[in-house]
C-alpha cells in the first residue's frame, strides 16, 4: 500500500486533518505530524521557519524508516511539501497542496501578520481564541501565535522559495485552490503551476481557505484520482 503524510498550515494541528485520514486510509497508509510548538508538542529551542519544518519532516521520515513518500499540505504544509521537493527531491514521491500562499514579500507579511493579533482575536473571535488556546495546549497558544508571525516577517523580506526554485521540481504535483480563497490569488497560485514542470491545477468550487470549510469527500477524491 503506497503511503501519503498530511501536513497541516501556519497555527493548526494534525488533528485538523483527521477527517481526511480516515476517507484515504482504505487506500493508502496515512501519516500525520504536528510541526514543533502545535497541536500540544514541545516548543522546539530554534524560531518557526520553513526550513526548520521541513527538516522535522525530514526527521519524520527517519525515524519511520521511510525513504520518500507522496505529500499533501494544507496552507504552510504545502510550502513545506515544495521546500522539500526543492532541497530534498528523494524524500518525496508525488505532492498535493492546498490554500498554499507562495507569493510572499514584506507587504503581504505585515498585512497577514495583523490577522495574527491575539488581543483583537480575543476580542473580536473568542470562540477561536478558545479553539486556539484547546489546540495547542500546553503551549500558550499566543507564542504560537506570535512565533508564527515572526516566521511570516522573515519570509516576506526573504522568500524561502524563489520563483526560479520551481523550474527545477521535476515532482508530479497537483496544486489546488478554493474558488473563494480571500488568502490566497489565483494569480499566483497559476503562476506556480505554470512554472513547475509536471503540474496539474484543481479549483475547488465553493470553497474557502479554513480547512473546516473544504468538502473533505471532494479532496480525498481530487488526492486518489491524483496519486492513481
Amino acid at each position: 500500500m503506497q503511503a501519503i503524510l498530511l501536513l497541516h498550515g501556519a497555527i493548526g494541528a494534525a488533528d485538523q486533518l483527521s477527517r481526511l485520514e480516515k476517507e484515504l486510509k482504505s487506500s493508502y497508509s496515512v501519516y500525520r505530524l504536528n510541526f514543533s510548538g502545535h497541536g500540544g508538542l514541545p516548543l522546539a529551542d530554534k524560531e518557526f521557519s520553513i526550513t526548520h519544518f521541513a527538516s522535522e519532516v525530514t526527521q519524520f521520515l527517519d525515524k519511520n524508516n521511510i525513504e520518500s513518500i507522496h505529500i499533501f499540505g494544507y496552507s504552510m504544509g504545502g510550502y513545506v511539501a515544495m521546500y522539500l521537493a526543492k532541497h530534498h527531491p528523494q524524500k518525496v514521491k508525488k505532492m498535493i497542496t492546498l490554500a498554499t500562499k507562495f507569493n510572499w514579500d514584506e507587504t503581504i507579511a505585515a498585512n497577514e501578520t495583523k490577522m495574527l493579533n491575539p488581543a483583537k482575536i480575543e476580542e473580536k473571535l473568542p470562540d477561536f481564541a478558545a479553539a486556539l488556546q484547546k489546540r495547542h495546549a500546553p503551549n500558550d497558544w499566543k507564542l504560537v501565535l506570535e512565533k508564527t508571525a515572526a516566521m511570516l516577517t522573515e519570509m516576506g523580506k526573504d522568500n524561502p522559495l524563489k520563483s526560479g526554485d520551481y523550474l527545477e521540481i521535476q515532482h508530479p504535483t497537483l496544486i489546488m485552490l478554493g474558488d473563494r480563497d480571500k488568502m490566497v490569488t489565483l494569480d499566483e497560485t497559476v503562476a506556480v503551476y505554470k512554472s513547475l514542470p509536471k503540474a496539474q491545477l484543481a479549483i475547488l468550487p465553493n470553497t474557502s481557505h479554513p480547512i473546516e470549510m473544504v468538502n473533505i469527500d471532494r479532496l480525498a477524491f481530487e488526492i486518489r484520482s491524483f496519486l492513481q
